[in-house]
């Protein structure tokens, strides 16, 4: 019944909520193809009113998002309020948000977890937090994308669970899948965070803001970074999970958890969907990050 209508793996940097003086400012001149690939994103996929694109729900696997006992999914009926972070409250500050749920596929997943003997836990208490890794990207992506509510379509959150292995993370995202599979749903899913994750130290970071990769912390990390975007432009997930031991030395964000379980749902090592580059491979303080965007045919998967 339900179906996977399309999934990226996207950069949620704070620099793509600075306002376009400041990017530029901070770039030498230029923009951040973070943030005009993730405007061009929305005119090519997720905006109704440009593009035919159908999907019903948005589902984000939010590596902001740490839990440490279950995988947990977002059952609110909505999500609102003003986010500060307290991460950058420099940076993103008061941002109101609106964001209808999706608490039938919550539930049908967690039900289906239940099942299967896989921890994921729907929980819709109102005092839950709410994360940048969603909230940026619904800024661009989702905020007033749709017609009949004010949020525009349903989006819904996936924690990284903390204690998570790549195979658990590839298993929750195949339970996730098989739920969209029960239901009548076509979903977006999104991968939020970025590649290698390391930081420079206070004293230097703002001397190397600029976009250009050859900021990122180490060579071995960049080209560990572009090994893996090569693989998965040529739709070869296979390479990118059966590496994983490897890729971990560079510290991938949320120790890829967002990706692989992004990868889980459309069908672990048998994936092939090609990865469609919006924007450039760019630095963030130190840290890889780029937008990787999988056209997946009707049906959903990526074989």
């Amino acid at each position: 019944m339900g179906d996977i209508a399309g999934a990226g793996l996207l950069s949620h940097a704070p620099v793509i909520m600075f306002p376009e003086p400041a990017r530029t400012e901070a770039n030498g001149g230029s923009d951040f193809t973070l943030a005009t690939g993730l405007e061009q994103l929305r005119r090519e996929v997720t905006d109704p009113a440009e593009n035919p694109l159908e999907y019903d729900t948005v589902v984000v696997f939010d590596s902001h998002w740490a839990t440490t006992t279950e995988a947990v999914i977002t059952a609110h009926p909505r999500r609102t309020g003003l986010f500060t972070s307290d991460e950058m409250p420099g940076a993103i500050s008061r941002l109101p948000y609106d964001l209808p749920g999706d608490p039938e596929l919550a539930h049908a997943v967690a039900a289906l977890a239940e099942e299967r003997k896989v921890w994921i836990a729907a929980n819709d208490d109102p005092h839950l937090p709410i994360h940048y890794a969603t909230l940026n990207l619904w800024t661009y992506l989702g905020q007033g994308a749709g017609a009949g509510t004010a949020g525009g379509k349903p989006w819904v959150s996936v924690s990284v669970c903390q204690t998570a292995t790549t195979e658990d993370f590839l298993t929750i995202g195949r339970i996730v899948g098989e739920a969209v599979g029960g239901l009548d749903r076509k979903v977006l899913l999104l991968a939020s965070g970025g590649l290698s994750h390391r930081f420079w130290p206070l004293a230097e970071l703002r001397n190397r803001m600029a976009a250009d990769p050859a900021n990122i912390v180490t060579a071995e990390a960049r080209a560990a970074d572009e090994q893996r975007i090569a693989w998965l432009e040529a739709g070869r997930h296979d390479q990118v999970i059966r590496t994983m031991p490897e890729y971990l030395r560079y510290a991938p964000e949320a120790r890829f958890g967002h990706y692989l379980m992004l990868a889980g749902t459309l069908g672990g090592e048998a994936c092939t969907a090609r990865g469609r580059r919006f924007g450039a491979y760019e630095n963030g303080i130190g840290t890889g990050q780029v937008h990787l965007w999988f056209d997946l045919p009707a049906g959903g998967g990526g074989r």
